[in-house]
C-alpha cells in the first residue's frame, strides 16, 4: 500500500497531497536546502531577508521539519528549561516573554517548570536536565538543582550550560542576570522619610531568600541615610503574595500606634495590604502611604495607583536567554549583569504633611 494513501481507500492518485519537502521550501523560497536548514536550527547564522523568505515558504507550503532527526544530527534538542518557583505569581509574566522572544530568534523553545515548593519536582526536572533533555536551563529559583537556596547540599552533576536569574546564587559560576535589590529598596526607603515619614514599615518577603535579605539590608541603608533609626517592631511577615499583604495590613489596623508609610517588598503585598485598609476604613495614602516593589501590571490600575519600584522584567528575560545562547554557541557570556530599575511615583503616597492637611 501506497504510504501516502488510506488502508482501503480507492483516492485517485492525482488527488493525493505529498507532504512537502525541504527542497520544494528551498525552491520557493530561492535559497539552498543547507540555507533552509540553517534558518530552522541556526537562524542567527542567516539573513534576516533570507529567514523571512525561508519562514514565508514554510507557511505556504506546510512544510513540517522532523524535529527527531534534526535532534539526532546536531545532538541538540533545541530547547530550554525555564524553572520557576512558583507560576501562578504574575511577576514572572513579562520574563517569560522576553526569554520566550528571545529563544525563538534563535530557534529555541522553551519548556516551563513549576516547582512550586514540590522537592519531587525538582528532583524530576533535575533528571530530566541531566538526562540531556534540554540544551540548557534559565533559574530563577535561587539554587542549583540538589541544593537548598542556603547553598547546602550536593548540586546534581549536569553538563549542559545555566544561567541564574533575578535571584542570584552565591557561589554558583555561572552567568547572573538581576537588579540590585539592596539599591532599589534603600532609594524607595530614603524617598518616603524624604516625604517626611518617621515611622515607616516594612513588609517583607520570605525568610533565607536572597532578594529578601538584599531588599532588607537596603531599608536598613535607607533609614540610616535619612537619619532615622530602625525599628524592629516595624517589620513584618511576608511571603511576596497578596495573603501575606493582607495579613500584614489586619496586623496594622489592630495597633494602637500605626506607621504613617509602609514599604511592602512586593505589589502584590502592596495590593492586598491596600485592600485591608480600606476594608477597614482607612484612606491611602491620607492616612497611611503605601509603596511596592516589582510594577506588575496591576500596579499602575490598583486604585490609588501604586508607587513603587520598576523592574525591566521583559529585559531581564531577554538578556538571561541572550547569556545563555551565547553559552550555547560556544561564546562568551558576562558572569554577572545588572539591569537597572527605576522609582515610580503614582498615588498611594504622599508627604506627610500633605497627609495630614487631608
Amino acid at each position: 500500500m501506497d504510504d501516502l494513501g488510506q488502508a482501503g481507500g480507492t483516492e485517485p492518485e492525482d488527488t493525493r497531497v505529498r507532504a512537502a519537502r525541504i527542497q520544494d521550501v528551498a525552491r520557493l523560497a530561492d535559497v539552498s536546502t543547507a540555507t533552509v536548514s540553517r534558518a530552522l536550527a541556526t537562524p542567527e547564522r542567516v539573513s534576516p531577508e533570507a529567514r523571512a523568505r525561508v519562514l514565508e515558504a514554510i507557511a505556504k507550503t506546510g512544510y513540517v521539519p522532523n524535529p527527531a532527526a534534526r535532534s539526532l544530527r546536531s545532538q541538540k534538542t533545541f530547547m530550554v528549561l525555564v524553572v520557576l518557583p512558583d507560576l501562578s505569581n504574575t511577576f514572572f509574566s513579562k520574563i517569560l516573554r522576553g526569554i520566550e522572544e528571545t529563544l525563538f530568534e534563535a530557534g529555541y523553545g522553551m519548556i516551563i517548570s513549576d516547582l512550586d515548593g514540590s522537592p519531587e519536582k525538582e528532583a524530576h526536572f533535575a533528571a530530566f536536565t541531566a538526562a540531556g533533555r534540554v540544551d540548557g536551563a534559565i533559574l530563577l529559583n535561587g539554587h542549583l538543582f540538589g541544593q537548598t537556596r542556603e547553598g547546602e547540599g550536593q548540586p546534581a552533576r549536569i553538563s549542559i550550560p545555566l544561567v541564574a536569574l533575578c535571584e542570584a546564587i552565591p557561589g554558583a559560576d555561572i552567568p547572573q542576570i538581576e537588579i540590585d535589590n539592596r539599591a532599589a529598596a534603600s532609594r524607595m526607603t530614603q524617598h518616603l522619610a524624604s516625604l517626611g515619614h518617621r515611622r515607616i514599615a516594612y513588609v517583607s518577603g520570605p525568610a533565607n531568600n536572597i532578594l529578601e535579605r538584599e531588599r532588607f539590608s537596603g531599608f536598613k541603608d535607607g533609614l540610616e541615610a535619612a537619619g532615622q533609626p530602625f525599628d524592629p517592631t516595624l517589620v513584618l511577615p511576608g511571603d511576596y503574595t497578596i495573603e501575606s499583604g493582607v495579613a500584614a495590613g489586619q496586623a496594622l489596623v489592630a495597633r494602637a500606634t500605626r506607621p504613617t508609610a509602609v514599604f511592602c517588598t512586593s505589589d502584590e503585598m502592596a495590593i492586598g495590604l491596600m485592600r485591608t485598609l480600606f476594608s477597614a476604613g482607612l484612606r491611602v495614602p491620607q492616612d497611611m502611604s503605601v509603596a511596592g516593589f516589582d510594577d506588575i501590571e496591576f500596579a499602575a490600575v490598583a486604585e490609588p495607583a501604586l508607587t513603587t519600584i520598576h523592574q525591566p522584567r521583559r529585559e531581564l528575560g531577554q538578556a538571561a536567554a541572550s547569556a545563555l545562547i551565547a553559552l550555547l554557541q560556544g561564546r562568551p557570556s558576562p558572569k554577572r549583569i545588572r539591569l537597572e530599575t527605576d522609582l515610580v511615583i503614582r498615588d498611594s503616597v504622599a508627604s506627610l504633611e500633605r497627609s495630614s492637611r487631608a
